[in-house]
């Protein structure tokens, strides 16, 4: 194990067991340092990548705390790897995403208010007019974080948007099947706003699973070519 790891996991675990609370100062450098064994430079950066997590907050001039470790914030942190994820990763992933949207669309069926409703239909609205695949994207997007948010449960919504970030990646409303695909995606977003609005969690859900199953079919037949960014002539770099 590296000096890093080592100053890392150890910081982590003090953090995991309570040692270090939320809002909590951490030890000195020099103290910190003296107790997992390590030098400085290990230290401060393991504090960085704790910091790239959101699991630390460094003040300048008052030192570094441990963060309130919201679940929402920690989840977001997952953002930092998931981007990363092929498309066959990504695929993995969607059988996860299909359960926790069915799962939030029940919720704001059986929690939504008018003005929720309100939203939902307005956004459709402007997703039926644009002819912007990139602003129907965005919209697309505030959609369904509209009816996480009516679930009233921050760290799915969290979770679910970090999944919608990386599968905005694949734009396949650019595609040549692009309009007849947004036709369906508009159709299956009222159908979900019609069951959240009539309070019926089984039909919302029902249909919050069925949108991204197709959602699902149409990363698997229509992923754009990926970029490569080397040269793939046969040389290679020295």
């Amino acid at each position: 194990m590296s000096a890093v790891d080592k100053a890392f996991h150890g910081l982590r675990h003090m953090i995991a067991t309570g040692r270090l609370g939320p809002g909590e100062r951490i030890p000195p450098e020099a103290e910190l340092g003296e107790e997992l064994g390590v030098s400085r430079g290990p230290l401060r950066e393991a504090v960085r990548m704790l910091a790239a997590l959101g699991v630390v907050e460094p003040r300048h001039g008052s030192g570094t705390y441990v963060s309130q470790l919201r679940p929402e914030d920690v989840i977001g942190s997952l953002s930092l790897t998931l981007e990363l994820l092929p498309l066959s990763g990504l695929l993995e992933v969607y059988e996860i995403r299909r359960v926790l949207e069915a799962h939030v669309a029940s919720k704001a069926a059986a929690r939504r208010t008018p003005e929720t409703v309100k939203t939902l239909f307005s956004l459709i609205d402007a997703m039926e007019a644009t002819e912007d695949p990139t602003e129907a994207s965005e919209l697309d997007h505030r959609f369904h974080a509209e009816i996480a948010r009516a679930a009233e449960n921050p760290t799915l919504a969290t979770l679910l948007a970090v999944f919608r970030a990386r599968s905005r990646k694949y734009q396949v409303f650019t595609l040549p099947e692009g309009p007849e695909m947004r036709r369906k995606s508009d159709a299956d977003h009222r159908v979900m706003a019609t069951a959240i609005a009539d309070r019926d969690p089984g039909a919302a859900a029902g249909a919050a699973e069925a949108h991204v199953a197709q959602t699902e079919r149409w990363l698997r037949a229509f992923m754009p070519p990926v970029e490569e960014d080397e040269d793939t002539s046969g040389d290679t770099a020295g």
